[in-house]
C-alpha cells in the first residue's frame, strides 16, 4: 500500500502562485507515474498534470504555461507550482501514484478568488 498526502493548498487571489506538494510513503518498490489531477465543485476529477520516474510530463491545455509538475524520486515527493491562477482553478487537488495500481491523496483545496 502507498500512502500520499497532500500539503500546500489554500486562498489565493487570481493572477497569485501556490506550489503543491505530495509525500508518498507506505510500501514502496517503484512508483511509476506520479501526478495531480483535480475536482471543481459540481464537475468531475479530471487530470491535470503527470511526470514519470524517468521526468516525462504531461500537462492539461489549459494550465500547461502556467503550471509546472517535478518530482524527487529519492524522497517519494511530487510536486506542482502553479503560477496565474485563474478562478477556473479552483477545485480540490489531488495527489495519484501508479504502483502495481492506482492511489490517490485525500486532496488539498485551492481556491481562487478576491
Amino acid at each position: 500500500q502507498v500512502q500520499l498526502v497532500e500539503s500546500g493548498g489554500g486562498l489565493v487571489q487570481p493572477g497569485g502562485s501556490l506550489r503543491l506538494s505530495c509525500a508518498a510513503s507506505g510500501t514502496i518498490f517503484r512508483i511509476n507515474t506520479m501526478g495531480w489531477y483535480r475536482q471543481a465543485p459540481g464537475k468531475q476529477r479530471e487530470f491535470v498534470a503527470t511526470i514519470t520516474s524517468g521526468g516525462s510530463s504531461n500537462y492539461l491545455n489549459s494550465v500547461k504555461d502556467r503550471f509546472t509538475i517535478s518530482r524527487d524520486n529519492a524522497k517519494n515527493m511530487v510536486y506542482l507550482q502553479m503560477i496565474s491562477l485563474k478562478p477556473e482553478d479552483t477545485a480540490v487537488y489531488y495527489c495519484y501514484a501508479a504502483q502495481r495500481g492506482d492511489y490517490w491523496g485525500q486532496g488539498t483545496q485551492v481556491i481562487v478568488s478576491s
